[in-house]
């Protein structure tokens, strides 16, 4: 198996955060997002990992080089904006005849149990994870009839299907679906001049291919500052450990403080992660992300994501207040 993972996005929904990372590598319960993804990729024994990286690929690859080494990767570069088919077919030159792919995008993280792909797929060409929602509209969604996909539509106005597609997508042939996807760009079926993958596997589908769509457990958004903050709760409830220095504080749980960060005085939790080489003292924070080499100081914060190196030093205040007072001090 060869796993195929586009991380050229901009990541504009998450500015200023993408300012100056991949939008991959933004931190998230204790990890960059990357990290989770791959984590959760590794028991599957890939012998190549391919990404599509843009102008920031060069953080992609050190982060990877760094985190797991042994892991063997190749790097190519989408130049032009061309929509997410488009960067997927970069890499048909380096998948094989014979040889399987696994599509993952890295706007979200999974949980899935992926060593069962072989039993899902045993009487099908691949699979489309998928997820119910309520929100259909917002998605593209699966139409499934007898277990099998027979149409996939954008955005529908009405109720089709709940079934919405993630994002995680496994062909049993990569070669095959690589022939189909350049046959696509070779048309030009673009939606508002971009290329995007349900226009191949619908020509796939009408040729007598077959999709299954399981569903995964969670879907987990890590796109904008609020679905990154409702993702750092839900993999805190999960999995936080405290492997910093910390001291003289109290911890409501669930609280993460990676090795290296330095707690000192504070009140914080629930829902809160301190990445290495931070220091934060005589603050407060609930459901916030800190990330590295950043000082908080004398600072009440809620629903904050901070990003790396932020120095962020607040003061205290001396009142003397009388009687039947009433004080609203927003912030």
């Amino acid at each position: 198996m060869k796993i195929l993972l586009p991380v050229a996005g901009k990541g504009t929904r998450l500015r200023p955060h993408t300012h100056t990372k991949a939008k991959s590598l933004v931190h998230v319960a204790g990890k960059t997002v990357l990290e989770h993804i791959i984590s959760r990729l590794v028991p599957l024994g890939a012998s190549e990992f391919l990404f599509i990286t843009d102008e920031n690929g060069g953080q992609v690859r050190e982060f990877m080089s760094s985190t797991f080494p042994e892991l063997a990767c190749r790097y190519l570069v989408q130049k032009e904006r061309r929509g997410p088919a488009h960067a997927v077919s970069l890499a048909a030159p380096h998948v094989g005849p014979g040889e399987d792919l696994l599509i993952v995008f890295n706007d979200t993280i999974f949980d899935a149990d992926l060593t069962r792909i072989p039993a899902l797929s045993a009487d099908c060409d691949g699979l489309i994870y998928s997820k119910e929602v309520e929100d259909y509209q917002r998605f593209g969604v699966n139409v499934v009839r007898d277990g099998v996909i027979v149409d996939m539509v954008e955005k529908p106005e009405t109720l089709i299907s709940k079934l919405a597609q993630v994002g995680l997508y496994y062909l049993k042939d990569g070669r095959d679906f690589m022939r189909y996807l350049e046959e696509t760009i070779r048309l030009g079926e673009t939606v508002k001049g971009e290329y995007y993958l349900p226009a191949v596997f619908m020509r796939m589908i009408r040729d007598g291919r077959r999709f299954r769509a399981p569903e995964i457990d969670a879907w987990l958004d890590c796109g904008t500052p609020e679905t990154l903050l409702s993702t750092n709760s839900y993999l805190l409830a999960r999995e936080h450990h405290i492997d910093g220095e910390v001291v003289d504080s109290v911890l409501i749980p669930p609280v993460h403080v990676e090795k290296g960060a330095v707690v000192r005085g504070c009140i914080l939790g629930p829902n809160v992660s301190i990445a290495a080489g931070s220091l934060v003292e005589s603050s407060i924070l609930k459901n916030s992300i800190v990330n590295g080499n950043s000082h908080v100081s004398n600072i009440v914060l809620h629903d904050s994501i901070l990003g790396d190196s932020v120095h962020l030093i607040g003061s205290t205040r001396k009142m003397n207040i009388g009687d039947h007072s009433l004080l609203e001090m927003q912030g």
